[in-house]
């Protein structure tokens, strides 16, 4: 009796070894990974702040997906699988918050945006000097601009072509980006002969040598508030909190600064 007792035991406790989760080796640390869906607009920004955010935090890995806002809101609310998502406005972020997509119904202001008009440096177009009276030069044959649709950008080239009195001659040159990423592409290509980008864009490594830009002045569009969404159900709840809080934190703005952002007041 006492060996079939002990046999049972025995058999117990291998079952149970087995159906048990592996611990993690002794001194390491159990690791997340995170996907994201970035706005264009915070691209250079965003690959600088994952650089930072992944040596702050080694158990968290990030992924990030690049594209436009309208269409990473139709595919969350189709339940593409990201665990945060950083718009290049609010009203995208608030339109998840209020179907009950965003965890504890939070969305989180990250950033301003600045717009510039933005010509190759190989352009004949003074842009610095014309300012927006460059998209009424002869020369101009395509204004390049993200789609007002999907882009927030898009729209705040619109609202300043309208502002400064510009809209009825531009609107049949205008060019459509599917994001503002797209839009800089036309723009450096030649494919457009001028175009409204990022200030973030602008001032990025990769494209500061390559063109030349007037700034447009910030009452001339309303402000590009931008805003971070964590999504309901997410799985990794916890690492998408830390990697949100980075972001909002000082390093994380120090690195938007840099990168041509604003910080919305706290």
């Amino acid at each position: 009796m006492k060996r079939r007792h002990a046999a049972l035991l025995l058999t117990c406790a291998c079952i149970f070894s087995a159906c048990r989760p592996a611990s993690s080796p002794a001194g390491k640390t159990e690791t997340s990974t995170l996907t994201i869906a970035v706005a264009s607009s915070v691209q250079f920004a965003m690959e600088d702040v994952l650089k930072e955010f992944s040596s702050a935090h080694p158990e968290v890995t990030v992924k990030a997906t690049y594209g436009s806002s309208g269409k990473f809101v139709a595919q969350i609310q189709n339940e593409a699988p990201f665990d945060v998502f950083l718009a290049a406005d609010m009203e995208y972020a608030d339109k998840l918050a209020k179907a009950g997509l965003a965890l504890d119904g939070k969305v989180s202001p990250y950033a301003i945006g600045g717009l510039v008009l933005w010509v190759p440096k190989s352009s004949p177009l003074d842009v610095e000097k014309l300012g927006i009276a460059a998209l009424n030069d002869p020369a101009v044959k395509k204004i390049a601009i993200a789609n007002p649709k999907l882009a927030p950008y898009g729209v705040a080239a619109v609202a300043a072509m309208k502002s400064l009195k510009v809209y009825e001659q531009a609107e049949p040159k205008l060019v459509l980006g599917e994001n503002i990423s797209q839009t800089a592409q036309f723009t450096e290509s030649g494919a457009a002969d001028i175009g409204f980008l990022a200030l973030s864009h602008a001032v990025s490594d990769k494209m500061k040598d390559k063109g030349r830009w007037w700034e447009v002045p910030a009452d001339a569009f309303p402000a590009i508030e931008q805003g971070m969404v964590i999504l309901k159900r997410t799985p990794n709840a916890d690492a998408a909190r830390t990697f949100r809080d980075f972001v909002l934190g000082e390093a994380g703005g120090k690195v938007l600064q840099r990168h041509g952002f604003k910080l919305p007041a706290k």
